[in-house]
């Protein structure tokens, strides 16, 4: 199930994970095992960035949506969306 919602979708060309939360997971493993992401962690540019990351949401979600009706419509093929 994490590997679904952490994984970029053909349709969307964004994760479930962030199009409901607005920002990428970290996984388990890149917390306790202090990875380069973890370490170079910054507490108040990371609330700047998840604050401009949420005001963008709803524009991402947006797109999206008509990236996945574009898709239902045959208007979307797979190798527009990995361009």
């Amino acid at each position: 199930m994490w590997a679904y919602h952490t994984t970029p979708q053909s349709s969307t060309m964004e994760t479930p994970f962030s199009l409901v939360y607005g920002s990428d997971a970290m996984i388990p493993v890149e917390i306790h095992e202090s990875s380069p992401r973890f370490l170079r962690f910054v507490a108040e540019e990371s609330n700047v960035e998840r604050k401009v990351n949420l005001d963008l949401l709803d524009e991402v979600r947006e797109e999206a949506k008509i990236k996945v009706e574009a898709v239902k419509r045959g208007e979307w093929s797979i190798s527009i969306a990995l361009r």
